[in-house]
């Protein structure tokens, strides 16, 4: 069966794109032939300053994987993906085969119909603690995926890895580059990419951690005193445990969506690799970071725009000739 233009593959490639990436960079292309989805690093797109290894490019690519392994498992369609297929090509990340129909558990359809709801929520949330069964099943949805996620706050690590925020955020705004850079993905107006003005937050009057996408309008606001601070690590830092790491990021915000949460990143402290090495040092030493976001009850933001499906997507066969 040729599902290479059908409405299985298209409600796949339009959850898709809706995955976080840096700066929201989408540095994905998705190459299409009959029965299967690759699933492909766009390499133009992974930043130079905050990004050179394409670590974040990658999680934001495993992200993407994993919304279309939940589209098309809700769709109906048993999935089987195959990481790093070509060894001659690494930046082909995965190779996604729809195979036979396939009755959705409950899980797979409440997570595909969070996709959409999913945003970075980058404004203050709510002094509301999030209970412990939430905390429980965002630490679940990690494992389902092989990663671990840690919650500071549990661990009396909270204070140090907010320290080490803090410090990263203000090493790259001593970087000429990243500053660069940052702006050039900082929009004014709504664009296919790159963060618009209207779904950045406000300044920080108070709080432990720093904004990135910050409105120079508007006056400074109190965030919450006490943030639920998450860090997903990975037990090593290969980038095929990187793209399983963006699976299981996503996992997580999907989870937490479902759960009534709001998520922004702070991803600092993963792009400064001396600041990464001791975020490491603080969680024990035996994983390696590879994200760090926020979870709370946030009021209503905003989402990002998205590219069309017709600008990231391609004929394999196109490739290959």
């Amino acid at each position: 069966m040729v599902l290479t233009r059908s409405s299985v593959v298209t409600a796949a490639l339009e959850a898709a794109v809706r995955a976080p990436s840096p700066h929201n960079t989408q540095p994905w292309i998705f190459e299409l032939a009959p029965d299967t989805i690759d699933v492909v690093l766009d390499e133009s797109r992974v930043l130079g300053a905050c990004d050179p290894e394409g670590r974040e490019a990658r999680l934001a690519c495993g992200a993407a994987l994993l919304n279309l392994r939940l589209a098309i498992a809700a769709a109906g369609r048993v999935t089987d993906t195959e990481f790093l297929p070509e060894r001659e090509r690494p930046s082909l990340l995965a190779r996604v085969t729809i195979g036979p129909r396939h009755r959705p558990t409950m899980t797979e359809r409440r997570l595909a119909a969070a996709i959409p709801r999913r945003y970075s929520n980058r404004r203050p949330f709510s002094e509301q603690p999030v209970p412990r069964g939430v905390r429980t099943a965002v630490s679940e949805a990690a494992r389902a995926e092989g990663a671990r996620l840690i919650l500071p706050a549990e661990a009396g690590s909270l204070e140090a890895t907010a320290r080490l925020v803090r410090r990263a955020d203000h090493l790259q705004g001593l970087d000429d580059d990243f500053q660069e850079e940052l702006r050039a993905w900082t929009r004014q107006e709504a664009e296919d990419d790159g963060v618009p003005a209207f779904a950045g937050g406000p300044r920080s009057a108070g709080g432990l951690l720093p904004g990135r996408y910050v409105r120079e309008s508007g006056a400074p606001r109190v965030f919450e005193q006490d943030p639920l601070v998450a860090v997903l690590t990975m037990p090593n830092d290969a980038p095929m445990s990187q793209l399983r790491a963006g699976c299981a990021m996503q996992r997580v915000l999907l989870t937490a969506t479902d759960a009534g949460l709001s998520a922004s990143f702070y991803s600092q402290p993963i792009e400064i690799a001396p600041v990464r090495a001791e975020l490491r040092d603080l969680l024990g030493g035996t994983e390696h970071p590879q994200t760090v976001f926020r979870l709370g009850y946030g009021y209503p933001g905003v989402k990002t725009p998205r590219r069309p499906i017709e600008a990231v997507t391609r004929d394999r066969r196109e490739v290959r000739r």
